[in-house]
């Protein structure tokens, strides 16, 4: 899957007193059963895309994205209002950080010596010779990029047991991306967000889930979100839920 944080808008409609700009993407095939429907997504970090079948036009593409913009424009005030509540932080003693789902106090010491972030009663602790922002920042991502590779190994490993298209745990790997959870090369090679570590599992496997589901299926159609449904019945919930929390998870 291509990195949404890589893309920017390509064109836009007017829906009362707000212009809607969106990503408008043809799908290089119909899929064997059929179906016409446009797909339209409102990404974590605010992108509209508008997913439709080859040789739509785009007038037809723009008035699919007409018939949902009220439901759009919502999922956009949504996430307006969650990045207008976050602050930024100064990454000191009293603070919460997420992991796993759950909030954690953040502890800074200062002592003669680094010592490893700790996960302790309750609070994530870092001791530091010369606390500051950036130095307690570096200290937390590294924690948090140690502890992704385990245990996102640890649940791909959980997951691809139960799926019959997967022969072997396929290839993993963490690195950063702006906006998206999660991507599956050509290859095969899934790559993961390291921030995905402070969402709870469910929210792991879904990402895990639904990559693993693209080795399958290479696009979103219809068929996808079949077998999505069929592995994952419950995902369209555990998506809501990641979406809701993403700017918080992604920006602390």
């Amino acid at each position: 899957m291509t990195d949404i944080a890589s893309l920017e808008p390509t064109h836009s409609v007017q829906y009362g007193g707000r212009r809607l700009a969106f990503l408008w993407r043809q799908r290089t095939k119909r899929p064997a059963t059929g179906v016409r429907k446009a797909r339209i997504h409102v990404h974590p970090n605010g992108l509209v895309e508008v997913e439709t079948p080859p040789e739509t036009t785009l007038s037809e593409a723009k008035q699919a994205l007409l018939k949902r913009a009220q439901w759009v424009s919502r999922h956009l005030r949504e996430i307006e209002a969650r990045r207008a509540d976050i602050l930024e932080r100064d990454y000191v003693s009293g603070e919460t950080v997420f992991y796993l789902g759950r909030r954690y106090m953040l502890k800074v010491n200062e002592c003669s010596q680094p010592e490893p972030v700790k996960l302790l009663r309750g609070k994530v602790c870092i001791g530091l010779a010369s606390p500051s922002k950036q130095t307690v920042k570096a200290a937390l991502d590294s924690w948090y990029q140690n502890r992704a590779k385990i245990v996102f190994r640890r649940r791909i490993e959980a997951v691809t047991g139960r799926l019959s298209w997967i022969k072997e745990v396929p290839a993993l790997s963490v690195r950063p991306m702006t906006t998206q959870w999660g991507s599956c090369s050509p290859s095969g090679r899934i790559a993961l967000n390291p921030h995905l570590i402070k969402t709870p599992t469910r929210c792991i496997d879904y990402v895990l889930i639904h990559e693993l589901c693209h080795l399958k299926e290479h696009n979103h159609s219809a068929q996808f979100y079949r077998l999505l449904g069929r592995t994952m019945p419950d995902w369209e919930k555990v998506k809501a839920s990641l979406d809701g929390m993403s700017e918080l998870y992604l920006n602390t």
